[in-house]
């Protein structure tokens, strides 16, 4: 029996714990995204899951992960509600639900062109684009020599103050969960310094790389050319389409366009730290 828009509206949003993993993943794959076990599994760990139980007994109703860095930030990610209670209000419920939880803290997301009216209706604005790309890795465009290596424990503490420099808030949280992550873990090094890292992490039948910060586009070209020598899979990422010289040198490397999302924000002017060295976020998952 169909379910009124009045209630719906009185349905309580619940915290979601690992638990609540594989309804996640079932919910993904209600809205034909792929299920991405690997990637719910580390930010229900990370972050804290919202959800809404669908009252016919279906698993979750709607669903989004809130990945928080401190009061100075916190990420919203995975926004999905399922097809059969979509247009009907659901996300907008929940939205509103994360926006009371965050009280004064700004927040940030990717959104699609279908997510980005509603997002601008709660108060967020677009600070740039990200642009979505795919393929497998051809390094037909040499990569500039830039030394590359695989990190070790001992880059941790240097990979971490990088971290905070360019993000401009606190990450350990989440970076220090990357080496269990991730497949692979990279850092350039010149005069023996950490100039950059990135992270290459399996999901579904790619990796995905990110984070990918760096001092400049050439260490970015470097970490990545890395990271596809290492890999067995198609590469995917999201590059700020600020960083032209970076996408140009990706699609000559078979690396090609599949989406372009909205960076947004809310309560901030921008996005903190340095955006010329932030190439790529650790996950993205627009709504």
């Amino acid at each position: 029996m169909p379910i009124s828009p009045a209630a719906l509206a009185q349905l309580p949003v619940r915290r979601l714990t690992p638990g609540d993993l594989l309804a996640c993943a079932d919910l993904s794959e209600n809205r034909e995204w792929p299920r991405e076990e690997h990637k719910w599994g580390f930010l229900l760990t990370a972050g804290t899951g919202y959800g809404i139980d669908d009252p016919a007994g279906e698993g979750l109703l709607a669903c989004c992960v809130v990945t928080s860095y401190g009061p100075g930030l916190a990420a919203i990610g995975m926004v999905l509600v399922a097809e059969r209670y979509a247009r009907q209000g659901v996300g907008r419920r929940l939205m509103r639900h994360v926006l009371e939880e965050a009280k004064d803290t700004p927040l940030t997301l990717h959104a699609t062109a279908n997510g980005q009216p509603l997002y601008e209706q709660l108060g967020f604005t677009e600070t740039s684009r990200a642009e979505m790309v795919r393929g497998r890795f051809t390094f037909a465009a040499p990569a500039p020599s830039v030394p590359v290596r695989p990190a070790t424990a001992d880059d941790l503490q240097a990979i971490l103050r990088l971290d905070l420099e360019v993000f401009g808030l606190d990450r350990t949280h989440v970076i220090t969960r990357l080496p269990a992550f991730a497949d692979h873990l990279r850092v350039a090094e010149e005069d023996c310094e950490i100039t950059g890292f990135a992270a290459a992490w399996p999901n579904m039948d790619t990796h995905v790389v990110g984070p990918l910060i760096a001092r400049d586009p050439a260490t970015a070209k470097a970490l990545i050319a890395s990271l596809a020598a290492a890999s067995d899979r198609p590469l995917r990422t999201d590059i700020d389409v600020r960083h032209t010289s970076l996408l140009s040198w990706v699609k000559e490397n078979g690396i090609d366009p599949i989406a372009t999302n909205s960076v947004m924000v809310r309560s901030l002017p921008d996005l903190p730290g340095d955006w010329r060295r932030r190439f790529a976020p650790l996950t993205v998952a627009a709504g």
